[in-house]
């Protein structure tokens, strides 16, 4: 027998994002919704209309949000608050665990687009 090394998962690696950023920048990168009852969705699609978007997820709910970065969105999201993934969506664990390991700071981190929350 051959002493292969067996292939061993590593921690995921951490990832620094500016605190204040505005909410379509935040979804546009995390793909993730969380609802007012603390569900955390999946999202399908976002159709950006000037300062308001609509955002359909994977169970077949859609959001109309308006872009804020202190809104309730945007603070769950960078604290990481929510109950429970959606049972419908479905949100893989890998994305969970890569949202975990997310942090924001309030000086140092990258500064995310607002061009990337087209999908």
């Amino acid at each position: 027998m051959s002493d292969i090394p067996t292939p061993t998962r590593l921690a995921p690696k951490k990832r620094t994002y500016r605190k204040n950023q505005p909410l379509f920048a935040l979804i546009g990168k995390m793909k993730l919704w969380p609802s007012r009852r603390g569900i955390l969705h999946g999202i399908r699609s976002m159709e950006v209309n000037g300062d308001h978007a609509v955002i359909s997820t994977h169970c077949g709910k859609t959001f109309l949000v308006r872009n804020a970065r202190t809104s309730r969105a945007s603070r769950w999201l960078r604290n990481k608050i929510y109950a429970t993934p959606c049972p419908i969506c479905r949100v893989p664990d890998w994305k969970l665990e890569k949202y975990q390991g997310t942090a924001f700071r309030k000086k140092s981190g990258a500064v995310l687009r607002e061009g990337r929350a087209d999908a």
